[in-house]
């Protein structure tokens, strides 16, 4: 397991590479929340929107605490982050800059403990992240099918017990820890099918 230290490190190369390729065309102390938005695809095209929304949620949560000017910001509904606007007027853009590295190193931080740190290195360091949608075209094994499936399955399981958990207060915790467990089974599933699936030819 990578430590914090580790994993910044990890965004900042991204950053830096990021800034090499000529990637981001906005101001440079917003590189970080650019290669959040680059990543927001093809990690809700493998986990999910909700699993996304949800990885990056407690992100930024986690992230306020070290960044109070993230405060300012939220995730929307289709997984983007709004607000960055109105972050800006608030802090430098040194305090900008520091507070996306420090979103992306929580963000990075998560996923390495849902899907481990070989899966997440893969899906981040790699020029195109996997396509997941190949995975359900003809061609592809029926054992691949199966798994989509499963993912598809599974997530509508987390979503059930999440409308659970509003309706039933005495039980809410346990079924929001639950719910997020299956939905972070459906996230790892979901990175298997897409890493280890054949392309069809």
């Amino acid at each position: 397991m990578m430590l914090p230290a580790q994993t910044r490190d990890l965004v900042l190369r991204l950053l830096a590479h990021e800034n090499t390729g000529s990637k981001s065309s906005g101001p440079t102390q917003f590189a970080a929340f650019g290669l959040c938005e680059r990543l927001r695809q093809p990690l809700i095209t493998l986990a999910g929107l909700a699993g996304f929304r949800s990885l990056l949620s407690r992100a930024l949560t986690l992230a306020r605490a070290k960044a109070p000017g993230l405060n300012a910001m939220q995730v929307a509904a289709d997984g983007s982050l709004l607000g960055l606007d109105d972050l800006q007027p608030q802090v430098d853009e040194a305090q900008v800059r520091e507070a996306g590295i420090i979103l992306i190193t929580e963000l990075l931080g998560l996923l390495i403990r849902v899907v481990g740190e070989p899966m997440t290195l893969q899906l981040v360091t790699s020029d195109s992240l996997p396509d997941f949608k190949f995975v359900s075209k003809s061609g592809i094994p029926m054992g691949f099918e199966a798994i989509v499936n499963e993912v598809d399955h599974l997530q509508g399981v987390s979503a059930r017990l999440q409308r659970l958990a509003e309706q039933y207060p005495p039980v809410t915790e346990a079924l929001m820890t639950i719910s997020g467990n299956v939905l972070n089974t459906a996230t790892v599933l979901a990175v298997v099918a897409a890493i280890k699936s054949p392309k069809p030819n």
